[in-house]
């Protein structure tokens, strides 16, 4: 990166953001929940839709009587949704093209995940290790999205302004964590509340040209 480039990294989400798995996650809390005798609706698909483990593992138990604790559902969920990705995972359309941009231009990229540490690891050896500085998994700090302390941790590990990076998110957790902390923001596909961000339809509609603009006129510490 160049000392004139005023962007000093972009932070990925995960889940529905950079690889397919949102899908394999509502398939995870329903085997969990119907396990407990709890089934779950479509209204619950919608309030499950970017939660961290701990947060699903209480929607899931709001609706059971009696039943393991919070930390024992959220085991639960956690060995479900590995057990579906350990085939691998596909990567969403634009994601790789976006990738390798900021790495031939020397931006580097962070992964800052709602997910355990366990599914963050293995997702990376999926997509490639080798294409992101760092990642901030759930665990990592004392509070997960839409708390901002992943996004703050991720750019203090860079050495980087927050204002300097910009997020790209799927969901409003995600994007509440990010703004609070900070970050520009790319909201990708459709989000209830999206308002004080920049929204695409896909990553295919993101690149170098537009994450610059997001962060004009602001020097990374240093530079």
């Amino acid at each position: 990166m160049s000392s004139s480039d005023h962007l000093a990294a972009v932070l990925f989400d995960m889940d529905g953001t950079l690889v397919d798995t949102e899908g394999l996650w509502w398939d995870a809390c329903t085997e969990v929940a119907d396990g407990l005798g709890s089934p779950l609706g479509e209204a619950d698909r919608e309030a499950l839709f970017g939660l961290p483990v701990e947060d699903a593992a209480a929607h899931v138990l709001g609706r059971v009587n009696g039943g393991p604790g919070r930390s024992a559902v959220e085991a639960m969920l956690t060995g479900a949704f590995i057990r579906r990705i350990e085939s691998g995972v596909t990567m969403l359309p634009g994601a790789v093209a976006l990738l390798e941009a900021l790495r031939a231009a020397g931006i580097p990229a962070g992964l800052v995940s709602a997910s355990p540490r366990p599914v963050v690891d293995l997702v990376l050896e999926s997509v490639g290790r080798h294409r992101f500085r760092l990642s901030v998994a759930a665990g990592d700090g004392a509070r997960n999205k839409p708390a901002p302390d992943p996004y703050l941790a991720a750019a203090a590990r860079l050495g980087a302004d927050p204002a300097t990076c910009v997020a790209i998110e799927d969901s409003p957790a995600g994007v509440a964590s990010a703004r609070s902390a900070g970050c520009a923001v790319i909201a990708v596909g459709p989000l209830a509340d999206a308002s004080g961000v920049t929204t695409v339809p896909t990553l295919e509609s993101v690149d170098l040209p537009l994450l610059r603009r997001l962060v004009p006129g602001r020097v990374p510490p240093g530079r």
